[in-house]
């Protein structure tokens, strides 16, 4: 194994904490992964790893090693993206994990992408779920909504309306909040925070400020479809971006309430790692990303 795979080895072993876990990911034997760790060590001198039988941790010289190969293989990439048949573009896997909003605005306009860099290739996934990002080797991620303080790079895209609404069937039953008091009277199904079991409230913007009412509510969930599908079930309001349910607003299935009241719109950022911040293959996706976006809001 050459100096240059040796560290791109090193590299995923710290990131994923485990030797064969990062061979798989390279598509490497692991006793091969083994050995040329051992070559790496041996031919720099310096123990760069602790091993456990549960973990692998770099030391103090493998973490400073680490810094350095992550810079080495930015600029390697950055180098030969400008080389090669393609000209200057960019080329490689691109490992990229979308939220829902993904099937709506980006998957339909994958192509443009593709076609515009044919050697890039694009793995995604798709769903709501908090990712890691070092940790299962994606290179960026497209969230809607705020995030928490993270160590990740985020550029924001775009920002997507919210809408209260519920069906047609419930409003009928129960009747149309006219003002946000007489929310008072309604169900909801509530979304609650899979990071700290607490469920949200319904927010407003009245006249400029924002207003926060919890409404009581005998479902709670913390998944997209089982929110909308609930909602359409006569269960209770719901307050979401109005892109997940566009089409039932049109077709009547779903009624929108308190419309001069609206919740206030959900930014979306696309997220990447510190270390994927001079890739090519990212800096292009995450451009792209923001053109559909803002052509989308």
């Amino acid at each position: 194994m050459d100096r240059f795979d040796a560290m791109k080895l090193f590299s995923r072993i710290v990131e994923l904490g485990n030797f064969s876990k990062a061979a798989d990911d390279l598509k490497l034997p692991p006793a091969t992964a083994t050995h040329a760790i051992r070559q790496l060590e041996a031919r720099l001198g310096v123990q760069l790893l602790h091993r456990t039988t549960r973990k692998v941790s770099p030391t103090t010289d493998g973490q400073a090693y680490y810094q350095r190969c992550l810079r080495i293989l930015a600029d390697v990439e950055e180098t030969e993206a400008g080389f090669g048949h393609s000209g200057v573009l960019p080329k490689g896997k691109l490992r990229v994990d979308l939220p829902t909003l993904g099937s709506f605005y980006v998957l339909p306009r994958l192509r443009e992408f593709t076609d515009r860099y044919p050697d890039i290739d694009v793995e995604i996934g798709l769903g709501d779920r908090a990712v890691d990002l070092i940790g299962e080797g994606v290179d960026c991620v497209l969230r809607v909504g705020e995030l928490p303080d993270s160590s990740m790079v985020g550029r924001r895209v775009a920002t997507v309306a919210q809408v209260t609404c519920a069906s047609a069937d419930y409003l009928d039953r129960h009747g149309t909040p006219a003002t946000i008091d007489q929310l008072a009277g309604h169900q909801a199904v509530n979304w609650y925070s899979r990071t700290s079991g607490r469920t949200l409230p319904f927010e407003f913007l009245v006249d400029g400020q924002l207003r926060e009412v919890q409404l009581a509510g005998r479902v709670s969930v913390s998944g997209g479809e089982a929110y909308v599908t609930c909602c359409a079930a006569g269960m209770g309001l719901v307050q979401l971006p109005r892109y997940r349910v566009q089409a039932m607003l049109a077709d009547g299935r779903l009624r929108e309430i308190l419309p001069e009241f609206p919740p206030p719109s959900l930014p979306v950022t696309v997220l990447y790692p510190h270390q994927r911040q001079l890739s090519p293959r990212v800096r292009v996706f995450a451009d792209w990303l923001a053109e559909v976006m803002q052509a989308a809001a």
